[in-house]
């Protein structure tokens, strides 16, 4: 089979796709995502070739029977493929790379185990996408990497799962659906869970302490890229307290501390400098709740942040997930039930200039709100996330920037129709109200 999207210029690959650390707890869930999706209507006629990957035959097999038998395909162990592999090894790695066209990343926290994988694929290539939501990663890899890969033609595109899609894709959203020009967006997210609770994987509590600790290093980063600043057009966004009340969606609110706000201003970056659009200004925040809400977060934030500064407090956080997070996160992972009973919604407001209205001259005039809603954040909406784009770059090569490259999914995508399929798949982009026509 051809190689597609990215090292065409090699020899046939059997394989389309390769999950690297299928037997996670992400990546079990990503496999039977694209198990599914492989077995619909997409693929039909002509099948997706794809692959596991990890350190462990066993185990990989063993999540490729779950997978088989939660979706009844009993095929599937037999069809798909087996890569023994290890992030610690640059000659398996190498070896997983020359047998498939892209690359699904589930191996993290990325800061750790992400440079080889992304290096492997640069020098082998294969393309890559991940699901990282630590900026200091993401950033590093577009400073290191992003000529090699435009070298080879392979792209390199980032938080392709909860973190960053929803914000990143919800903003092109937005602008798309206004009629005129967007100048800027605020976006709050809101986690629901239902009444057997919610909780998160440790994989994601070990991310947030790395990066907290680590925050001068990524500040060091991009004083070494060395970015002019976007323009500003139309009225400057003011930025808000770190804690605060919002008219808009009636809670308190706080920034959003993931990879959101980072990754949509790289986005906007591309799109003005590559393609002369108008860029967007951009705020995260997240919902915090009442008055009660807030009182347990400000305990539970200042006890994080002491013990995260000092190199014996983050050993006894990582050892100990539960205590620390007070249940939110665990070694355990959520259940199946409460990953049935969560969900999240991102509501975005967005302000800008009618048509033939100058964002030169005057204040904004219009004003657009839209919303993303999706089922549980980590481990349905990430593993749809990952493999709706997985699929839009294999079927629309076409429609991705011209050059390879390391990009964020706004920027890879800008031109193809991963919302549309997103909205196929249960992550659904959605305009609440806009200026009439």
């Amino acid at each position: 089979m051809a190689t597609l999207g990215g090292g065409s210029d090699g020899p046939c690959r059997p394989y389309q796709v390769t999950v690297l650390g299928a037997s996670g707890f992400t990546g079990q869930f990503v496999v039977e995502e694209l198990a599914r999706v492989a077995s619909g209507d997409e693929f039909r006629g002509s099948s997706l070739q794809w692959a596991v990957a990890g350190r462990n035959r066993q185990r990989l097999e063993s999540v490729l029977q779950r997978a088989a038998d939660n979706l009844g395909q009993p095929k599937l162990v037999s069809d798909v493929g087996v890569i023994i592999c290890d992030v610690g090894d640059p000659a398996s790695l190498a070896e997983m790379c020359k047998q498939t066209s892209l690359v699904l990343d589930c191996v993290g926290p990325y800061r750790f185990f992400g440079e080889p994988v992304v290096k492997a694929c640069v020098e082998n290539g294969a393309s890559f996408i991940d699901i990282s939501g630590e900026p200091q990663f993401l950033e590093g890899m577009q400073f290191k990497y992003d000529n090699q890969a435009a070298d080879k033609g392979v792209y390199i595109i980032g938080s392709s799962g909860f973190d960053s899609i929803p914000a990143d894709l919800g903003v092109l959203f937005t602008r798309d659906s206004l009629k005129g020009t967007l100048t800027a967006v605020e976006s709050f997210v809101k986690f629901k869970s239902g009444p057997e609770g919610s909780c998160v994987h440790d994989g994601t509590w070990q991310s947030a302490i790395h990066g907290f600790s680590d925050q001068g290093n990524l500040r060091k980063l991009r004083k070494q890229v060395g970015y002019k600043p976007l323009p500003v057009v139309g009225a400057k966004l003011k930025r808000r307290g770190a804690l605060f009340y919002s008219n808009e969606i009636k809670q308190y609110s706080i920034p959003f501390l993931g990879s959101d706000a980072s990754v949509v201003k790289r986005t906007q970056r591309y799109l003005h400098d590559s393609l002369q659009e108008t860029p967007v200004q951009y705020s995260a925040y997240f919902a915090v709740g009442g008055l009660f809400s807030v009182i347990q977060l400000m305990f539970a934030g200042l006890f994080f942040m002491l013990f995260a500064k000092f190199s014996f407090g983050r050993q006894l956080m990582i050892k100990y997930p539960a205590f620390f997070s007070f249940g939110l996160f665990t070694k355990e992972g959520p259940t199946q039930k409460q990953m049935e009973g969560s969900s999240f919604e991102m509501t975005f407001f967005g302000e800008g200039y009618s048509e033939g209205q100058s964002p030169e001259q005057g204040k904004p005039n219009v004003k657009i709100c839209t919303q993303v809603t999706g089922p549980d954040a980590g481990y349905v909406t990430t593993p749809i996330a990952m493999v709706q784009a997985a699929v839009t770059f294999l079927k629309e090569t076409s429609c991705l920037p011209n050059r390879g490259g390391v990009y964020t999914p706004g920027a890879a995508f800008s031109k193809t129709t991963l919302i549309e399929r997103l909205n196929k798949n249960g992550i659904h982009f959605t305009v609440i109200s806009k200026p009439e026509a």
